[in-house]
């Protein structure tokens, strides 16, 4: 068996190293930090089966015009993040095609099928079953017109991929939902979807785990990965670490690490943030505030409020204004509470034009593994690519390891 290098202790990353020793390799986690501390921190904490649609770039004009102006609070951007990511976002677009996202979310669909059966021995080997809820997740509609698009959509996603739901009227939700202050037009539950109440503890529960089965975790910086006659090599904190193989899973950093190999791969990045609150009632399961773009979960620290899209530059600076929109808004139909005082958080989605992560052997170098670029479902499918990353490493084909393949789409 072969010595493997992951780069990066997020889900994907971690994921990728228990998938990997359990085919009985030596792997090692390398990371700058700890486990589970940056993007999968801080996300909504949903393992998302009602996902099987991959979120498209809006083609009809009016949509694009609020998000140009900032009407909607589901994206803001700078004009430097937006030039910046012009060449990703024409082609996001294009991809977003009637004809190519329905090609796409075939191949999207059957990842998120099978996320939940996925993450359950990792959650029960890592004791980890108190973190996590059978609950679902409801799209929260304050308009009726947009409520009956949503149920439509429901009914399709059961036709289609076989997504489970509820659909309610909003007194009808009301009375499910007593956190609720006042009715909505209406309310779709997906019942399949789990919840997670402190994702990074999850992520580092799933770390501690390889670690006790025989893993190594150091820190050290990806950016002295080399390439050698022999493999790879990468300075940590214990050293000078050499391998046959390495896998980057660095999510929206990948990119910039991949650059000194040649590589120029095209990514959206979408930036969000979270604020925990101390509402006086607990919600009965997380739900999105669908006209606000804003999804409220029950968590460890309190109520989480999580933001849609920022279409900014990776470094910056901290700007709150869509989670203070979106909190104004969700005020209005439950009681939030004090904020919890502590660190702003903000992470980093890392969004492939095509709408799929990049699963598979790197184009020009042996023994190079590329696993990122999973958009808002890097927390929801870690464990399912890192079983077709396996299956790529052990020489398998399949038509959804070739739809993965960043031979195929670079």
């Amino acid at each position: 068996m072969a010595d493997f290098l992951v780069l990066g202790a997020g889900m994907v990353g971690v994921s990728s190293a228990l998938a990997l020793q359990a085919r009985g390799h030596q792997v090692t986690i390398v990371d700058r930090t700890g486990a589970g501390r940056e993007t999968s921190y801080g996300n909504a904490g949903m393992i998302q089966v009602e996902a099987a649609e991959p979120y498209a770039l809006p083609r009809d004009m009016a949509t694009l015009f609020k998000y140009a102006l900032e009407i909607s609070n589901d994206v803001t951007w700078k004009v430097n993040g937006a030039l910046q990511m012009a060449p990703a976002l024409c082609s996001y677009f294009c991809h977003s095609s009637p004809e190519k996202h329905a090609k796409i979310s075939r191949v999207h669909s059957q990842l998120t099928f099978r996320s939940t059966a996925d993450h359950e021995p990792l959650i029960r080997d890592s004791e980890s079953e108190h973190l996590i809820t059978h609950c679902g997740l409801v799209m929260l509609h304050r308009d009726e017109k947009e409520f009956e698009k949503a149920s439509k959509k429901a009914e399709f996603l059961m036709k289609e991929y076989g997504v489970t739901s509820d659909i309610f009227d909003g007194k009808s939700y009301q009375q499910k939902e007593p956190a609720l202050k006042k009715a909505p037009a209406g309310a779709v539950h997906y019942t399949q979807s789990w919840s997670c109440s402190s994702p990074g503890d999850l992520t580092k529960a799933y770390c501690d785990l390889f670690v006790k089965r025989g893993g190594r975790f150091v820190t050290g910086d990806a950016s002295t990965l080399q390439h050698t006659v022999s493999g790879w090599q990468i300075l940590t904190s214990d050293g000078e670490l050499k391998v046959e193989q390495v896998v980057v899973a660095l999510g929206p950093w990948s990119p910039e690490l991949l650059k000194r190999f040649g590589y120029r791969i095209p990514m959206v990045y979408k930036r969000g943030y979270h604020g925990h609150f101390l509402a006086p009632k607990t919600l009965q399961r997380p739900f999105l505030d669908v006209a606000n773009g804003v999804l409220a979960a029950p968590m460890v620290k309190g109520l989480r409020v999580t933001t849609g899209a920022a279409l900014v530059p990776l470094n910056s600076a901290i700007d709150t204004s869509q989670l203070k929109r979106g909190v104004l808004a969700l005020n209005e139909i439950i009681d939030l509470g004090e904020q919890v005082e502590e660190p702003q958080w903000m992470g980093t989605r890392p969004c492939m034009p095509d709408m799929l992560p990049l699963v598979g052997e790197a184009p020009n170098h042996k023994g190079l593994w590329f696993h990122f670029g999973h958009g808002h479902q890097g927390f929801t499918l870690g464990p399912t690519t890192s079983e077709l990353l396996i299956q790529a490493i052990d020489g398998e084909s399949s038509e959804l390891l070739e739809a993965l393949a960043p031979v195929n789409r670079l």
